[in-house]
């Protein structure tokens, strides 16, 4: 008998040991199922958009899911829920970029990019197509912009974005880009606000259709290569202006002074980049 009393009296006390261990573990418990929740959430909501604008694009553009996927979204762009359907359009004459909106509270909009498979072509005529509101239900996501007050408009800037992908490099020209109004909260201070500005620029990154370009996403190109002919112009404040075909001896990009040279004489002049091997004597 005393021995069962000792071995009840253990095995009490061995399960007080384990409840105890169990109540001590259930908070971390709680926690990382919290952090497995936050983390599983932006791809959820991510997966969700793509579900609704694929829908959308399937429908416009008299496609099959299987004949096309998106460009993925920059690395900056977070999703959030939308109080309302979203509000889909094709703004650009290529029909390939379908922009998306939230007309609520708060106000936002994204671009997103469609890539065909070999072989599939869009249907319809370019801009014949209206902007259409998605079956999305209230749970729709997008890009996150700071919250808006529901009853007044929002406030609206021009910025300039690309009609295309434009790839590093490359030497921008008013063909490429549009001005748009967009709402001012959550746009780059540093946006460019007119094409004037960027005209005889470079990309120095990648951009996609429809992100508004940036000062330092763009800088001047050069206009004049060391080796090529540049036709030098003389004299232009005078009322008159006396041009000469001549060598370049060094890079120039739009306002620089450069060193030149008369290939007849070999003289070495200076002049000023104005344009594609065009410069203005000193």
């Amino acid at each position: 008998m005393q021995v069962l009393c000792h071995w009840i009296v253990g095995a009490a006390a061995a399960w007080r040991g384990r409840a105890q261990s169990w109540m001590r573990a259930l908070p971390w418990l709680f926690l990382l199922g919290s952090a497995y929740a936050q983390t599983d959430a932006p791809s959820a909501l991510q997966n969700k958009l793509l579900s609704e604008v694929s829908q959308w694009a399937q429908k416009t553009h008299q496609l099959e899911a299987d004949q096309f996927s998106f460009a993925p979204l920059d690395a900056r762009v977070q999703v959030q829920t939308c109080d309302r359907p979203l509000v889909m359009d094709l703004p650009f004459a290529t029909r390939e970029t379908v922009r998306v909106r939230c007309l609520g509270s708060p106000y936002w909009q994204l671009y997103m990019r469609l890539v065909l498979k070999p072989g599939v072509t869009l249907a319809g005529a370019p801009g014949s197509v209206q902007p259409a509101v998605a079956t999305a239900a209230p749970s729709s996501v997008a890009a996150v912009l700071p919250k808006t007050v529901a009853s007044a408009p929002p406030v609206m800037r021009k910025v300039v974005v690309a009609k295309q992908l434009l790839r590093s490099g490359t030497t921008v020209n008013p063909d490429m880009l549009e001005e748009q109004e967009v709402p001012a909260l959550g746009v780059d201070l540093q946006a460019v606000t007119s094409v004037k500005d960027l005209e005889n620029g470079e990309m120095v990154r990648d951009m996609q259709a429809g992100i508004p370009l940036r000062s330092h996403d763009v800088r001047r190109a050069i206009l004049v290569k060391q080796g090529q002919i540049v036709i030098l112009t003389v004299g232009q404040s005078s009322g008159f202006a006396i041009s000469a075909r001549v060598e370049a001896l060094q890079d120039g990009r739009m306002g620089e002074q450069i060193r030149l040279k008369n290939p007849d004489s070999g003289r070495i002049l200076s002049g000023v980049v104005t344009g594609p091997n065009a410069a203005r004597g000193l």
